[in-house]
């Protein structure tokens, strides 16, 4: 099945707002086996937006469009939907009920101007929103299965799952092939390494194809599989995803997709551990990571963001000859800044940070990407140096917290110890 996926909207063609949701519903689709074609974008011109999904529909099995569902004068891809069908709008009863209880569970009047979302092409099946007051559409144009989903992110994922991964499944499976996609995700190691240690992995036109993902500072290999027995293709699958680890080794994070601070979290919840960090140069950002995983509170219990040299006396019990004698960018310091942070929250693991995270800062010393990582344990405490190539803040800071991260874990698995041996 060809699919093509169509974003509307001036924001969107203007660049003021960036189209995340083509890059998620694109990858939603390729895990059911649903190859993506294009991309495209257009504004909020009626004609222009009918003129492209009249394209669409003269050469895709399947399109997704987002946008355009909106109560504004702007918002007119249902109109254009018609307009391209060569039918009529009108106001669907159910997606009107389902605006009005929208605003009625969140004790709020209905505006009039709500009303023109209900409006759709004749004969277009509605599809629930739960999350917004924008309900999508499906509908077919020419031979062209369309779904049209509403721009705002946290309304159209959730819809994207129940109204199209879960109803094209099986419609697409009834030719009797069967689609399988599984993510090996990597630290530690560049696209292109990863690429050469996976090259000439699978034969050219076999049922197995891997594909490398970067999702910074993070390498994903996704493995796609295509045939005709689920049983013989989850086999095939298994024996390639051996491979893929064991040329990988160490490097491998997960083999489900999970990232990097998911993984930890789930290593320290099996143990049963907690996890305390100390950040100066990533300023909260690995706090940030690890609430992100569900069940955070079962391990992790304090981040200090320690960035003056002061905080990190007062608050870690960092020496002041220490920083004096080294400066705040230094081992000696992340040593005493994991101790600090251990012994402050009684956690049984801690991790440090300082570093120059860039643009400016760096000397000859310590360049810009230097970081310097403590990782304090019940067996003792261990510091780490590394100079990354990158001049930019963002990345830097988000490798930092990675590479801490991937130390503590590295220790876990039983690859990385604290008393002086090498890894």
């Amino acid at each position: 099945m060809q699919a093509e996926i169509l974003s509307t909207g001036d924001e969107v063609r203007t660049g003021a707002v960036v189209d995340t949701n083509a890059a998620f519903i694109a990858e939603a689709l390729e895990t059911i086996g649903i190859t993506v074609n294009r991309h495209t974008c257009v504004g909020d011109d009626l004609d222009d937006i009918a003129a492209v999904l009249r394209e669409i529909a003269g050469r895709s099995d399947m399109a997704v469009i987002t946008g355009g569902l909106g109560p504004t004068a702007d918002d007119r891809t249902a109109e254009a939907a018609a307009r391209a069908a060569g039918v009529a709008l009108e106001e669907m009863p159910v997606a009107l009920e389902q605006i009005e209880r929208f605003f009625h569970a969140r004790g709020m009047a209905m505006s009039t101007t709500n009303r023109k979302q209900a409006l759709m092409p004749q004969g277009a099946l509605v599809l629930e929103n739960t999350d917004g007051t924008a309900p999508g559409f499906r509908m077919t144009i020419g031979a062209c299965r369309m779904v049209f989903l509403p721009g705002v992110p946290r309304e159209m994922r959730p819809m994207l799952a129940r109204h199209v991964v879960n109803a094209f499944t099986q419609p697409h499976r009834s030719d009797g092939m069967v689609h399988v996609v599984v993510v090996i995700s990597t630290f530690g190691l560049p696209e292109s390494v990863v690429g050469d240690k996976l090259k000439d992995i699978t034969p050219p036109n076999g049922p197995l194809r891997v594909g490398l993902r970067v999702l910074f500072p993070e390498i994903h290999v996704r493995v796609y599989g295509q045939g005709e027995r689920l049983e013989t293709l989850a086999a095939q699958m298994r024996q390639l995803k051996e491979i893929i680890c064991e040329r990988l080794g160490k490097r491998v994070l997960s083999t489900d997709g999970r990232r990097l601070p998911e993984v930890l979290g789930g290593m320290l919840m099996e143990r049963r551990a907690t996890l305390a960090v100390a950040e100066s140069c990533t300023g909260g950002l690995m706090a940030k990571q690890l609430t992100d995983v569900p069940g955070s509170s079962g391990f992790f219990l304090l981040s200090a963001v320690t960035y003056a040299n002061e905080a990190k006396i007062a608050v870690l019990g960092v020496s002041p000859e220490t920083l004096e004698r080294y400066g705040a960018v230094d081992e000696a310091t992340a040593h005493e800044m994991a101790e600090g942070a251990r012994r402050r929250a009684g956690a049984d693991y801690a991790l440090s940070t300082t570093g120059i995270a860039g643009p400016d800062g760096g000397t000859a010393e310590k360049p810009v990407g230097t970081v310097c990582i403590g990782l304090a344990t019940p067996e003792g405490t261990r510091t780490f140096r590394y100079v990354f190539p990158f001049g930019d803040r963002d990345l830097n800071r988000r490798l930092f917290a990675a590479t801490a991260f991937d130390r503590l874990r590295q220790y876990l698995m039983g690859t990385l110890r604290v008393n002086g041996l090498t890894e």
